[in-house]
C-alpha cells in the first residue's frame, strides 16, 4: 500500500503545530526528506516509509532537536553530524568563526570543542592551519573525528580529552572556545530541546562565568606572543567577561555583535613583554 506524500506531510505540519512547535512546517519538511532520502518530490510512500514517518513526528512533538532526528546540522560551510553528545552547532556561533578567520593564523586550539563545528570551520578557512580540540567528553570527540572527515582536514587536526588546558601542553597563534555560559538559575526557562542536549555543554551549575574565568586566566600560558583568545558569551555578560580579559592582561579587547547585534564574541590579544610567564 501506498500514501499520498502531500497529504502525509500537511498532517504531520498539523500534528507538530498542535504539540507546538515553533517551526512545524520546516520540521515536517525536514522530516519527509530524510524519509524519502533521493526520491524525487512527492513520490508516494510505502508503509514502512510512513511508519518511519509517524516515528518522527512523534519524536520531534515530544519536542527533540529536529537536528538529532535528522542526524545533522548546517554551519558554516558543511552540515555536520549531530547526536546527544554535543551541543548542537546554531547560526549566532559562526560570528565567532567569521571575525577568528579575518586573522592569520598557523595553530589554532578550540577548548569544548563538542561537534568541532568551530575548530573545523576554522580550519577549512585556512588551508595551512593545524588544530588541537579537547573536550572533557569522549563521546563528543568521537563525533568530531567524524566531522572532520566530512570536513575533510581530518590530516591537520588532532582530538584530546582534557578539562580545559589540563592536558595542553603547547603555545597557540589563536585559542577559540564556546564555554557553557547559561547560568544555573536561567535552566529552567529554556526551550524544551535543550533538554536533550548535553548539560555539561550548557551551564557551569553556578553564575554562567566559571569557565571564562578559567580561560581568560590560563590562556595567557598557551599563547604565543600576539596571539588571540576569542570566546562565545551570551547577550548580557560582555561586561564581566570584559573585565575578565581585563584582569588577565589582554589588549585590544573587542566585542563583536551577531547578525541579529546582540553581543556574541569577544576577543583579544595577549602581548607580554616577557615570554617568562
Amino acid at each position: 500500500m501506498t500514501h499520498d506524500a502531500k497529504t502525509a506531510l500537511h498532517k504531520a505540519r498539523q500534528h507538530l503545530a498542535l504539540a507546538g512547535s515553533p517551526s512545524a512546517a520546516r520540521d515536517a519538511s525536514a522530516l519527509m526528506d530524510k524519509v524519502q532520502g533521493d526520491a524525487p518530490p512527492w513520490t508516494p510512500l510505502s508503509d514502512v516509509q510512513m511508519a518511519q514517518l509517524d516515528g518522527y513526528i512523534q519524536r520531534r512533538a515530544r519536542r527533540e532537536p529536529i537536528s538529532h532526528i535528522v542526524g545533522k546540522r548546517a554551519f558554516w560551510m558543511h552540515d555536520f553530524e549531530v547526536s546527544p553528545d554535543v551541543l548542537d552547532p546554531r547560526p549566532e556561533t559562526e560570528t565567532l568563526v567569521d571575525v577568528a578567520r579575518q586573522q592569520p593564523f598557523d595553530t589554532v586550539l578550540d577548548l569544548g570543542t563538542g561537534s568541532g563545528c568551530i575548530l573545523l570551520s576554522l580550519l577549512y578557512e585556512h588551508r595551512d592551519a593545524r588544530g588541537l580540540g579537547v573536550d572533557l567528553s569522549a563521546a563528543a570527540l568521537d563525533v568530531a573525528r567524524r566531522n572532520a572527515q566530512i570536513v575533510g582536514v581530518s590530516d591537520r587536526v588532532t582530538w584530546r580529552v582534557s578539562d580545559w588546558f589540563g592536558d595542553v601542553g603547547t603555545r597557540f597563534d589563536l585559542i577559540v572556545s564556546n564555554p557553557p555560559y547559561i547560568a544555573e538559575d536561567e535552566m529552567p526557562g529554556l526551550a524544551p530541546e535543550l533538554g536533550f542536549e548535553p548539560r555539561m555543554a550548557l551551564t557551569d551549575g553556578a553564575d554562567g562565568l566559571t569557565n571564562y574565568r578559567i580561560l581568560t586566566r590560563d590562556a595567557p600560558r598557551h599563547l604565543r606572543h600576539g596571539g588571540r583568545l576569542m570566546v562565545e558569551i551570551g547577550a548580557t555578560q560582555a561586561a564581566p567577561v570584559t573585565a575578565l580579559f581585563q584582569k588577565a592582561g589582554f589588549q585590544q579587547i573587542t566585542v563583536h555583535p551577531d547578525l541579529d547585534g546582540r553581543d556574541r564574541v569577544i576577543s583579544g590579544v595577549f602581548s607580554p613583554q616577557t615570554d617568562s610567564f
